[in-house]
């Protein structure tokens, strides 16, 4: 095995942390979507502990590498001839919360809006509640980003550290997002879009991994959740300068 500091692991070390942090962006974004429904002294509390089973549960799944490297391998049912590893449906279920949860949420909104209720009418999400949501989307997000991690470096430390680094960030940062989100209603209905693409994304590679390789499906999606972003950016940045000012006559008209 290679020393600790050796420049490969230096460089794993780099590669994984950035990879943890674009992976842990819909960590991020799911969090501040709830977190944004519990009472606002119980906001940033919920925000850090939903942060923190997140690099809880990665580390826990890094100590048994080699049940997550066996899930690939495990069929554990066919559906319609096609056989699903424990890895497929764990993707497949994740990816249906997320598409069931991310619509619901964009119906209590429209259903607001249609009634001439305030958002913030909407009922409160407790803290149990919504722990207990973060930690079931963690158990995917947490597998892919594992799974990610021992393909790019099989040292325990290097792997740890990267997680711990890149959640770390993803505190820092959190609170940040969280008020961003909640500050602009457009931009959270978009947040909430983009985790239904991701929970697309999910159900495509959980049923043909193949496929969804061959495709780069993680690259388009991201692509397109980029390309979104910044078309929302400039539509802000118009909507912030108001109305263009009437054109006067001319004198003499």
């Amino acid at each position: 095995m290679s020393p600790l500091f050796s420049l490969e692991n230096l460089l794993a070390l780099l590669l994984l942390t950035t990879l943890e942090i674009i992976l842990g962006i819909d960590n991020i974004i799911f969090i501040s979507i709830l977190s944004n429904r519990l009472p606002r002294r119980q906001a940033l509390l919920g925000q850090r502990l939903g942060i923190g089973l997140a690099v809880v549960s990665r580390t826990v799944l890094l100590f048994t590498i080699s049940w997550v490297q066996s899930l690939e391998g495990q069929h554990a049912l066919a559906v319609f001839g096609h056989p699903l590893s424990v890895r497929s449906l764990i993707l497949i279920a994740g990816g249906l919360f997320l598409i069931a949860k991310s619509t619901y949420e964009i119906h209590e909104k429209l259903e607001a809006v249609a009634s001439g209720k305030p958002q913030t009418a909407q009922a409160p999400l407790s803290l149990p509640s919504m722990l207990a949501q973060v930690l079931v989307i963690d158990l995917v997000f947490s597998l892919d980003s594992v799974i990610t991690a021992v393909g790019i470096s099989n040292v325990l430390p290097v792997m740890i550290t990267a997680i711990i680094i890149a959640a770390v960030i993803m505190m820092v940062f959190a609170a940040w997002v969280s008020d961003f989100i909640h500050r602009h209603p457009t931009m959270k209905m978009l947040a909430l879009a983009f985790l239904i693409l991701i929970g697309a994304m999910l159900l495509i590679e959980g049923w043909s991994p193949e496929l969804a390789h061959k495709l780069h499906l993680r690259n388009y999606a991201y692509f397109a959740m980029a390309f979104s972003f910044l078309v929302e950016l400039l539509n802000m940045r118009l909507r912030g300068h108001g109305r263009p000012p009437v054109p006067q006559p001319a004198e003499g008209d």
